[in-house]
């Protein structure tokens, strides 16, 4: 495809688009300036929900459109409102909880409660994977369900993060989508919902299609995203299976990965 076809650019955030300490290069900054002087759009599409990613966005420059909580929810960050959600029931997470821990014993357990005001909630033993990011702790696993939910964060004490996504997939069934977003971090969404389901829903509403699209990550959590879009691009050191369906892989997010494909494409 010629470079300059290219409509929609697609970026997750944590280790693609954001450097480790959660700030974006001035080469990056700059390398989405090409993008949006060719008339092209960039999104981003990210596992964070929607309050976590809004002082992120501004920094960005992007008052439009974002797809967050793994495509649960589709935020206009220039309204500061959801256009689209979809919540995890809280019963089919207990439920799902409960046949993980018979597999593999106790984990500890965080949700993202749904809405542009909701709050991360940490249940007691829960470490966050990123702790520059705002969190609440409450005393019991019961707190966690007090109000609507976008999805269920899971840490186990001893096994890898592919091990209990593993396990995870293969006790929970249709009750979530399992899928596994970073170190740490394996998570339950609603059924059938990935990045791939909320981009599509973000570029239709931009009358964008996925031919004309591509997109960036680092993760399992991306492998629906990068099968969706015209071309996948992953980060060097990105996980294996993410590697697998990549159309090329750049260099890291601490060396502006995006920014060296992005100065290619929109020369």
């Amino acid at each position: 495809m010629d470079p300059t076809a290219y409509a929609l650019v697609a970026t997750d955030l944590d280790g693609t688009l954001l450097r480790g300490d959660d700030t974006v290069s001035e080469r990056s900054l700059a390398a989405l300036g090409r993008v949006a002087a060719a008339g092209a759009h960039h999104l981003v599409v990210t596992g964070r929900p929607a309050p976590r990613v809004r002082p992120l966005l501004g920094d960005l420059g992007c008052g439009g459109l974002a797809v967050c909580g793994q495509g649960a929810q589709v935020y206009d960050a220039g309204a500061d409102r959801l256009l689209w959600s979809v919540t995890l029931d809280r019963e089919l997470a207990e439920t799902a909880l409960g046949k993980i821990e018979a597999e593999v014993g106790q984990v500890h357990a965080a949700v993202d409660q749904d809405g542009v005001a909701g709050l991360t909630l940490i249940e007691p033993g829960y470490l966050m994977p990123h702790p520059t990011l705002p969190a609440v702790r409450v005393d019991r696993r019961d707190d966690l369900w007090a109000a609507p939910i976008s999805k269920v964060l899971l840490r186990h004490p001893w096994l890898s993060d592919d091990e209990l996504a593993r396990t995870a997939r293969a006790v929970v069934g249709s009750l979530a989508t399992v899928t596994m977003s970073g170190p740490g971090t394996v998570e339950l969404q609603p059924s059938g919902v990935t990045k791939a389901t909320g981009l599509a829903l973000a570029a239709e509403h931009l009358g964008l299609s996925p031919r004309r699209t591509v997109a960036f990550g680092d993760m399992p959590n991306d492998i629906p995203m990068f099968l969706w879009a015209a071309h996948g691009v992953a980060m060097a050191g990105a996980h294996p299976e993410l590697r697998a369906v990549a159309d090329e892989v750049t260099t890291s997010n601490e060396d502006d990965g995006v920014a060296v494909v992005l100065e290619r494409l929109f020369t």
